[in-house]
């Protein structure tokens, strides 16, 4: 078995954001997941030698990138994070790359302090649907007593030096930039390391999100002039297990990803999922991807 990386979904009971585009608020139903890391609950032990197994299950096939996400801002929950720390001491082959998606709201210096040195997060893979921070908040749906300024956020990650990838939501934003100057703003602007392009996912069940999706949606053609830039002036640096080609254009690491739900059958699994009910699966959407 062939698996890429595994995600970790945190468990926060609602997410602190409302993205226009948001996956999860599509079809996944949070409540047919029971949150069982929770060291309050009467079985606590028992379930968390089932989830320090299923994290060594996927040690044992090859697994070495772990992306710290879920259907909220992992951040929410700190206490989990500490926990998350902890257990990578208790492994005997503890994760060496770990990555964290987010839109960066509730970061700030001393949370990055944490992240980088008790969790050991290595990577912080920022999630932006626009350059222009109202924009970005108001697409995202930050609470408007937050503040998130992506510029002074990208120097803080930098400051500790983890690496930086923008993982670019494309949408209608972006559709006065060319990808020449989307690379300019990414390299320049934030100072990434690395960048990754997601079309958006709809469902096809007329959901608000596909609603908001079809009608502000990135025009299709700076998707195949940004394949068309990536080839041009990019250097293959090799093939992801899944499939994409990972190139290097501008200084930047770049990967466009169409497949951001790993709805594609091959042999090889894009990502496992180990959910708060300590069960691992190869879904989001689907609660009969359960592995085991």
């Amino acid at each position: 078995m062939k698996i890429q990386s595994l995600s970790i979904v945190v468990p926060n009971p609602r997410c602190i954001n409302s993205c226009k585009f948001c996956v999860a608020c599509m079809s996944h139903d949070e409540q047919l997941y029971t949150n069982q890391m929770d060291s309050n609950l009467p079985f606590y032990d028992l379930y968390l030698k089932d989830y320090l197994k299923r994290l060594e299950f996927c040690r044992d096939n090859g697994v070495n990138t772990v992306m710290l996400t879920g259907n909220s801002e992992p951040q929410q929950n700190r206490k989990f994070l500490t926990d998350f720390g902890i257990f990578m001491m208790l492994l005997d082959r503890p994760f060496r790359c770990i990555e964290m998606q987010t839109t960066g709201v509730l970061l700030d210096s001393n949370y990055l302090r944490f992240l980088r040195n008790h969790v050991g997060v290595n990577t912080i893979s920022l999630s932006i649907s626009s350059f222009d921070d109202a924009q970005n908040r108001a697409i995202i749906g930050v609470p408007s007593t937050i503040s998130l300024e992506l510029e002074s956020l990208c120097a803080e990650i930098k400051k500790y030096d983890f690496n930086l990838r923008l993982s670019i939501n494309l949408n209608e934003s972006f559709n006065f930039f060319s990808p020449a100057q989307i690379f300019e703003q990414s390299a320049g602007r934030f100072k990434a390391d690395q960048i990754t392009f997601r079309l958006l996912y709809t469902s096809g069940d007329a959901t608000a999100q596909d609603t908001w999706i079809n009608a502000h949606n990135v025009r299709p053609d700076l998707v195949q002039e940004i394949r068309a830039y990536i080839t041009a002036h990019g250097k293959a640096l090799g093939k992801l297990e899944y499939g994409q080609i990972k190139y290097s254009v501008d200084g930047l690491t770049t990967v466009l990803d169409d497949d951001c739900m790993s709805q594609e059958l091959k042999e090889e699994i894009k990502y496992l999922i180990l959910r708060p009910d300590s069960k691992l699966y190869s879904r989001w959407e689907d609660k009969a991807s359960l592995l085991f």
